[in-house]
Formats: C-alpha cells, structure tokens, sequence
C-alpha cells in the first residue's frame, strides 16, 4: 500500500497518467490500421512489384502517421498549428531517385487510411470505418488486378546507335532496342541526343507482367 501510494503520489507530481480509457481505443485503432495496411502493402502491392525495399516505408511511415495523429487529436491545438506540425513531411526528403508515381500514390494511401483510422470521432460507427477501409482495398485491388492487368514500366538507357534515331528508321531501332534488352518493348521515346560522343538517351516501356523481372528505378531525361 505505502509503494502503491507512493507511485501514485509520483506520477501526479510528475503530471503523467499511467493508465486511461483510452488505452482500448488506441489498441482497437492501431489493430484495424495495421490489419488492413497489411492488406494493401503486403497482399496487393507486393504481389505486383516485388519491392521489399517500400515494405518498411510504407509500414513506418503508416504507422508513424497513425501514432501522430492519435497523439495530435488528444492534444488542444487548432487548425493552423496541426497544419505546420504536418508540414514536417514537406520538409523532411528522401534523397534518392524519383519515386514512381505508382509507389507514391501507395504511399498516400497508405497514409490516408491512417490519418482516418487515427482521427474517427466517436460519432463514427464500427462499421463505417470498416466500410472505409474496406472500400479503399476493394478498390486497390480492382483497379491492380482487375481492371488494370498490365502495368507499364520505364527504363531508360543510353543508346549509341545515333544513326536510327530518325523517325522514318523508328521499327529498325525499336527491334534492335528489343534484340539488346531482351524485353518485349512496347515504344520508345528519345530524349537527350549528345552528337558529340554520338549517343542518346532512350526511354523504353514495357508491360511488367510480360518480362520475366521488374525495374521501376527509372531516372528522367
């Protein structure tokens, strides 16, 4: 009795509480996000792509996002200051290759079903956040597996051969691009033409389903 008093006595002094209820709201809505961020990341996105690397940032960053936007709806702040709190993700860049636009677009979702998993007022149902979640799965996998079938990749390579760039030699140098890649191109852009070193940079798109690998780490002209 004297250590629990004690403790207790602590922990107003100190101005924390060691336990609310809370508790059960957050452990409900961190089990709904994660259950169906796994949906999406784990059994929709990398099905398709085969891309461990974004497993961990979608994961983090959904679940950063989540506990952020728990803690903020406890807290007595006002719009404007919840705004600049967020702007964090505008100042905070990765520093690597542009990131698709498909793995972006994952991104905000993933990220868009945390904020609405993490802000659900009471006035919210169950069910209607279920609803939520489950609409922008069904959705996601309709639009991967259903209605989009073949998904268009890029890659971009330097092409030496500046004597087929012309428009009128355009099927000689689209089957010699296909002999040399081994990929079943479907077009082609040219971009950047050095006559100097005699060379271009050619931009190559092909459906993924059709090759035997994927490369999504495409660079801009």
């Amino acid at each position: 009795m004297i250590l629990e008093s004690s403790s207790n006595g602590m922990m107003e002094v100190l101005d924390l509480q060691l336990f609310n209820k809370d508790f059960y709201t957050l452990i409900y809505r961190l089990l709904i996000n994660l259950f169906f961020s796994t949906i999406i990341i784990r059994f929709i996105y990398y099905p398709k792509t085969k891309r461990k690397d974004y497993l961990f940032t979608y994961y983090m960053i959904g679940l950063i996002t989540f506990f952020l936007c728990f803690a903020l709806k406890k807290l007595d702040i006002d719009v404007g200051m919840g705004l600049g709190l967020f702007a964090i993700f505008g100042i905070i860049r990765y520093r690597t290759n542009p990131i698709e636009i498909k793995e972006m677009t994952y991104l905000f979702v993933v990220i868009g079903i945390s904020v609405v998993n993490a802000l659900a007022k009471k006035q919210i149902s169950v069910t209607e956040v279920m609803i939520l979640n489950s609409a922008v799965v069904l959705l996601t996998a309709g639009l991967e597996y259903v209605w989009l079938l073949k998904h268009e990749t890029r890659k971009t390579v330097v092409y030496e051969r500046i004597e087929l760039i012309k428009p009128e030699k355009y099927d000689e140098m689209l089957a010699d691009l296909k002999e040399r890649t081994g990929l079943n191109i479907n077009r082609f852009d040219v971009g950047k033409i050095d006559f100097l070193n005699d060379t271009a940079v050619i931009r190559i798109y092909y459906y993924d389903s059709d090759q035997a690998f994927s490369d999504y780490s495409a660079g801009d002209f």
